[in-house]
């Protein structure tokens, strides 16, 4: 099975903190929505014939997708793919655009699951963000969605925005779970150097909240989530039973995905492929030349292990060390005995049954440890 994603780079407006590739312009959306069947066509053949487990909209806005846009596109990928009849295959939408006549249209269409992007039910921290949205909007497309039958749905949550306290997150989080929907994927508000935020950051106009008042809200969310049902199967992604991102999850657990328009990536099990971040770039050589424009990198036995390092201490099954060592060739215990040592004693992971576990406290400090238990390639001789 293999995995199918769709960036949709175009947006209604900004957020001062995202630094995906996107545009304000609509002017090239019907272009791009050319090559990216085009491009369809042209990499039919990239995942070996694989049937389509998961297919996803992610952007960018895909909810700006017309309904006349939506349907050719899912023409096309039952076209040049076989498509699992149990497929998942999830639209990011923002709540501005789910209005009822929106939701009828995705209802009728293949999408089977959408990924609302509320960040928060806070009025003010929204303005600070420039989300599109009101917070009104943020609990009436939930509702509206579930009333149109789109139950599978999973919201997004930003913590750690400056605050004075923590009344508004935990507001936040009382909201998220009264809607009752299956998934959460929260995250913490980060600074990139290309964002307003990052910008207003280096003028000394905006200041991020400190590391302890992330950390404690992080910690909030935690017990917030396990007293409403739902599992932390990832560091940012909590699910009911049976509500796991499946399309997610095939990333963290190295399953093939082919990633179709500008800045989106590609991985076939031995490399990984790069498409340039420039909509005007992309539709000029997929639609005049034939090709896409892409960057491929092939994948050493050291970064295959380093993925899975990665990708395993994200998640809940954590990193099974008979795997590295049977299929990447690498005996952690050995290597990183010490350091793996310290962090038990510290309380940051646990090693049981040949599994290295983030601990609570581990996952807070995820990105620092994995670094530390990079491998490093071996010199060539």
């Amino acid at each position: 099975m293999a995995g199918l994603y769709l960036h949709i780079p175009f947006c209604k407006q900004a957020c001062h903190y995202c630094d995906f590739h996107f545009s304000t312009s609509l002017g090239r959306k019907a272009q791009v929505v050319q090559a990216l069947l085009h491009e369809l066509e042209l990499r039919r053949d990239y995942l070996g014939g694989a049937a389509l487990s998961t297919i996803y909209f992610g952007g960018g806005t895909p909810s700006l997708l017309t309904e006349a846009e939506l349907l050719t596109l899912f023409e096309a990928i039952y076209k040049h793919f076989d498509v699992a009849a149990d497929a998942e295959i999830t639209l990011e939408a923002n709540p501005d655009d789910l209005g009822t006549a929106k939701l009828r249209e995705l209802a009728a269409s293949p999408v089977n699951r959408l990924s609302i992007g509320l960040q928060s039910f806070h009025e003010p921290h929204l303005r600070l963000m420039n989300r599109a949205h009101s917070a009104e909007e943020s609990r009436r497309s939930v509702q509206l969605a579930q009333d149109a039958g789109l139950s599978n749905i999973s919201i997004d949550l930003i913590y750690g925005v400056p605050a004075a306290d923590h009344s508004i997150w935990q507001h936040d989080l009382q909201q998220a779970v009264a809607l009752g929907v299956p998934h959460l994927s929260c995250y913490a508000l980060t600074i990139e150097p290309q964002t307003v935020f990052g910008r207003r950051l280096k003028k000394g106009t905006f200041r991020g909240a400190p590391e302890e008042f992330v950390a404690q809200e992080f910690e909030m969310l935690l017990t917030a989530a396990r007293e409403a049902g739902y599992e932390q199967y990832e560091i940012s992604n909590f699910a009911k039973p049976g509500g796991h991102s499946r399309h997610n999850s095939s990333y963290w657990q190295g399953v093939p995905y082919l990633g179709l328009g500008p800045s989106a990536h590609s991985f076939d099990g031995r490399s990984r492929q790069y498409t340039v971040p420039s909509n005007t770039q992309y539709v000029q050589q997929v639609l005049e030349h034939h090709t896409v424009p892409a960057t491929i990198e092939q994948l050493s036995a050291t970064d295959r292990a380093n993925e899975y390092l990665m990708t395993s201490l994200r998640t809940a099954q954590g990193c099974n060390l008979a795997h590295l060592r049977k299929h990447l060739g690498v005996d952690l215990a050995t290597e990183r005995a010490a350091y793996l040592q310290q962090l038990q004693h510290d309380g940051w992971a646990t090693i049981d049954n040949d599994t290295l576990r983030l601990t609570d406290r581990g996952k807070l400090l995820a990105d620092q440890i994995t670094l530390e238990l990079f491998l490093e390639a071996p010199e060539e001789v």
